[in-house]
């Protein structure tokens, strides 16, 4: 049974996600703030976390960010009131997957979860490794690692990742990007993938401004080369 970590001030809000998500099958733990947050998720290594951006003790953003400096690669759903929040949440810094802007239905918030359980079975998977120049994609164990050294991923990283490497030469537009890795019921941007793009450059890019690997093609989108 896959687990949801609902981390939430509101009473309300708690407890109606926590009720449909069980309703759906899923087993939930629940955090009232940060702090609380960050305890149960090192403790029960949720399969999708659900993060209000305004918490007590430890906001939202700090949260994300200690979860992925910690090598937590789950997917994460920014749950935000400001409109204006939203380029922070799915900028370079942060790390998050996915944002809810609040009033939100709880249907939507749970047909988002379903939609990440779903696309991280998909990824789930016992392929042999991806080798390029001193990197190496351990793609059972979702780990890059550099000279045997490991770096850090998310889970859209990895996904981003092994999609290039999947399409190797190929030229992917902004569009199939967002819609193989974040799914059809993804309402992304090009932005989105831009920000994801640059991030994942800094991980696997000697000068992040003369690219070797992920290559922009004006006008067109991206390409993997080795």
């Amino acid at each position: 049974m896959e687990t949801i970590l609902v981390v939430e001030d509101d009473p309300s809000i708690q407890r109606g996600l926590e009720l449909n998500l069980q309703v759906e099958g899923y087993s939930v733990f629940t955090a009232a703030d940060g702090e609380t947050g960050l305890q149960k998720a090192i403790e029960h290594k949720p399969d999708v976390i659900l993060l209000d951006v305004m918490l007590p003790k430890l906001s939202g953003f700090d949260l994300c960010r200690q979860l992925r400096k910690q090598g937590m690669t789950m997917p994460i759903i920014m749950l935000t009131a400001k409109t204006q929040e939203i380029d922070k949440i799915m900028g370079l810094e942060l790390g998050a997957d996915d944002y809810v802007t609040k009033p939100f239905s709880i249907a939507e918030v749970v047909a988002r979860v379903n939609a990440h359980v779903r696309r991280s079975k998909r990824f789930e998977t016992t392929e042999a490794n991806y080798v390029f120049g001193p990197y190496t994609l351990d793609v059972k164990g979702q780990v890059l690692r550099k000279d045997g050294n490991q770096i850090e991923l998310s889970q859209k990283e990895f996904q981003m990742l092994k999609l290039f490497l999947e399409n190797e030469g190929k030229v992917l537009s902004r569009q199939e990007i967002l819609t193989k890795v974040w799914g059809f019921d993804y309402f992304g941007t090009d932005r989105t993938v831009d920000n994801f793009i640059n991030k994942l450059r800094q991980k696997v890019e000697d000068d992040i401004n003369r690219p070797e690997h992920i290559l922009t093609m004006r006008g067109s989108g991206y390409k993997f080369v080795r």
